[in-house]
């Protein structure tokens, strides 16, 4: 029996599934996180340069080099494991080593990224964060050291995966540019668990960055809706008071409409992204599953309180373009209604003028039709009479008789004539 053919993409798609692991961790450890965006149009990069960028950092340590076309890429940097990913619009590179400073978040994991190397990079850095991992000790010691770690007013705690661990984070930048989190794990965790635990943070900082890109976008347009608010209005206004003519409303609508549709194609993506990685934010926090701590606030109640308002503007923004997209399409079918129908006024005026010349034209013909009688009887009565007068004086009949005689029947002649002619015509 032959094989059955199988589809060209079928195993790409399914090892698709599988590609992108989750580290394995052992605590106490600790991790440096990188997140890198080009300004415009990261979507369409050019993706070789983020692989050529990956390669330098390799070659630094020796490590060996990703296949070509790769979107994800694990390697041992000495004592570090360094985890690359491209995503559609950005590139994320993660550091994970063994054990703890002595002093919290004190950057040394996030040196492995040199300096020089760094300055290069084919793009600019959403977010970077050091992730701090240590065995949870009692809750007391927790609380003093979320105190001195973290801002109090944004710091969000909470006991996550069935009491696995305890996650803390403030969500700030610190003075060395990095966002800061920590995981206090309860010991015998499974190395793999604790792994999903430190990447699904990394990934909520990452799409929570990402996110609000779409606000600053929002915020832009939101400004330039307002200017093109108060014409639109205005022009919907003048087309019910006639103040304006059809030309002049029809070029404000024009250019009204153009600006509009560019915002729109200039922010769909943007604001179809930021859809995406809401939900990408608000998935990860659900799988945490998690438990109050302390009567502190949880990382799904920060972003209620704190990134949910952002997105709602986002959208809000966008069903305002939406809509004010729409209110011009609609003013535009209703100056289209109102030209047609002053056409239609002017096409019945036109007619009906139509219809008293032809009115007109039609009495004069009959005129000219009356007076051609005449004409064409007067000279038919000339050459009848040249006919008719030589036998005036054998008949003794004198021509005035003869002209009295013959002029009716010469006239009613040419008059059945025409008739004739005109019903033929007709």
């Amino acid at each position: 029996m032959p094989p059955i053919p199988d589809h060209p993409l079928r195993y790409a798609l399914s090892n698709e599934l599988h590609a992108r692991p989750f580290p394995t961790l052992d605590a106490p450890c600790r991790a440096a996180f990188l997140a890198v965006k080009q300004p415009h149009d990261a979507a369409r990069r050019d993706r070789e340069l983020d692989r050529a960028h990956l390669i330098a950092l390799l070659d630094r340590h020796g490590a060996p080099h990703p296949q070509p076309g790769a979107t994800h890429y694990s390697a041992e940097l000495g004592r570090h494991l360094l985890k690359w990913e491209s995503h559609t619009e950005f590139v994320t590179y993660t550091l994970f080593g063994p054990g703890v400073a002595e002093r919290p978040f004190d950057g040394t994991t996030f040196e492995m990224f040199p300096q020089d190397w760094l300055s290069k990079m084919p793009g600019t850095r959403v977010t970077s964060a050091l992730i701090r991992v240590e065995p949870r000790p009692d809750d007391a010691t927790i609380k003093k050291k979320l105190d001195d770690w973290f801002v109090p007013e944004s710091l969000a705690v909470s006991s996550v995966v069935d009491g696995s661990a305890i996650v803390a984070g403030d969500f700030r930048i610190d003075p060395a540019g990095h966002a800061r989190f920590a995981v206090f794990v309860r010991p015998g965790t499974d190395s793999r668990r604790l792994g999903r635990i430190v990447q699904r943070l990394a990934e909520i900082e990452t799409y929570k960055s990402m996110s609000m890109l779409g606000l600053a976008r929002a915020r832009e347009i939101g400004g330039r809706l307002g200017q093109l608010d108060t014409p639109l209005s205005a022009i919907v206004s003048d087309m019910c008071g006639d103040l304006h003519t059809p030309d002049e409303t029809l070029q404000g609508l024009l250019n009204i409409s153009a600006e509009l549709e560019n915002l729109i194609a200039q922010s769909t993506f943007r604001f179809g992204a930021t859809a995406a990685y809401e939900a990408i934010v608000n998935q990860r926090i659900e799988v945490l599953r998690e438990e109050r701590f302390d009567s502190r606030q949880t990382f799904g109640e920060f972003m209620m309180r704190r990134f949910d308002p952002a997105m709602r503007t986002v959208k809000a923004t966008q069903g305002r373009l939406q809509g004010m997209a729409e209110a011009a399409q609609r003013a535009g079918e209703l100056l289209r209604t109102r030209v047609d129908v002053e056409r239609s006024a002017q096409n019945q005026k036109l007619l009906e003028s139509m219809d008293r010349r032809a009115d007109m034209q039609l009495r004069l013909q009959k005129t000219v039709e009356g007076l051609s009688v005449v004409a064409i009887s007067y000279y038919a009565m000339n050459l009848v009479a040249y006919l008719v007068y030589p036998l005036s004086d054998p008949l003794e009949i004198p021509r005035g008789v003869i002209t009295a005689i013959l002029a009716p029947i010469v006239v009613g002649g040419v008059w059945l004539t025409l008739r004739r002619i005109r019903r033929a015509v007709e």
